[in-house]
């Protein structure tokens, strides 16, 4: 049963790589303790809501986190929304599990003088993985691309000439993102160097290392990584910092909160205000530290 419900959200939903894969330890750890380590012996129609709060409360003794329980309870409200839809179990006993109240942490982003700085240090541009990681931490700062749509990009769908590229992102949704010339060149660049120092038979990915064969995410994740580190006080020096810094530098130059959205193929809006709540917390220590008003009492203003 868990693996064709396992094979359904990855086949039919379409969810993430990361997505399937979280939800599979999950179900896999729950089934061990439902049947003391014997999932063959598993009979979904027979448990209850009680069974299934023996173990999130065994979760939390152990020491789980509110925001990994969470997404635990998420994985046996879909499981069992699956077995209704395909196998006609009548109701889902993890529907009134409720769920562990997280504390939606701040994105972590970098400063947009740091990403600046760092895009235009000096690289060898006769060095194809200089170029290739260059333009990788370039592309997801300036579109704001998630790391799998990065790896997921086909030559065919970056048009230069229209300063567009075609994404398909989560869910199998398509978007459009514009983009600038300053890109458009990098591309161009990046596109001749393959050209002369890839074997032909490269797929028809856009990005691919030098063997000709496509990148893959931990690619993606050490260009980033290695481009950030020492160059920024973001904590975390990841692809998806770069996606935040883009998020937050368009929204702090004032873009509005639904193109972000559009660019960043969220699915709702509230994912994207987390944003603002950055943008705000920006706006108020610039006031705090430009407003002649807004300095500490006991400071002298001139007269």
């Amino acid at each position: 049963m868990l693996n064709s419900f396992i094979t359904y959200i990855r086949c039919e939903l379409a969810l993430s790589a990361h997505t399937v894969s979280a939800y599979t330890r999950d179900l896999t750890q729950w089934a061990d303790f439902a049947t003391g380590n014997k999932p063959e012996e598993l009979h979904p129609a027979d448990v209850t809501t009680s069974d299934l709060r023996l173990w999130i409360n065994s979760l939390a003794r152990s020491g789980d986190s509110p925001r990994t329980i969470r997404r635990k309870v998420q994985a046996l409200r879909a499981f069992f929304r699956y077995m209704m839809r395909q196998h006609g179990m009548t109701y889902n006993p993890a529907a009134d599990l409720t769920l562990a109240k997280t504390d939606k942490p701040l994105p972590v982003y970098a400063r947009q003088s740091e990403t600046a700085a760092i895009l235009d240090a000096e690289i060898d541009t006769d060095d194809f993985n200089q170029v290739r990681d260059r333009l990788i931490v370039d592309m997801i700062y300036t579109t704001g691309l998630r790391a799998s749509e990065v790896t997921g990009l086909l030559d065919a769908d970056i048009d230069t000439a229209r300063g567009e590229l075609k994404v398909l992102g989560k869910r199998n949704k398509e978007r459009i993102i514009p983009f600038g010339p300053e890109l458009a060149k990098m591309i161009a660049q990046y596109r001749n160097l393959r050209a002369s120092t890839v074997p032909p038979p490269a797929a028809d990915e856009f990005f691919v290392r030098k063997s000709g064969e496509p990148i893959y995410r931990k690619l993606v994740y050490n260009a980033v990584h290695n481009a950030l580190s020492g160059h920024t006080v973001a904590r975390r020096q990841s692809p998806h910092v770069l996606r935040h810094s883009f998020a937050t530098d368009m929204l702090n130059n004032g873009a509005d909160l639904y193109s972000v959205q559009q660019l960043l193929g969220h699915q709702s809006l509230a994912t994207t205000q987390v944003y603002t709540h950055i943008t705000y917390r920006e706006l108020k220590q610039n006031y705090q530290q430009a407003h002649p008003r807004a300095l500490k009492k006991g400071g002298h203003h001139g007269h």
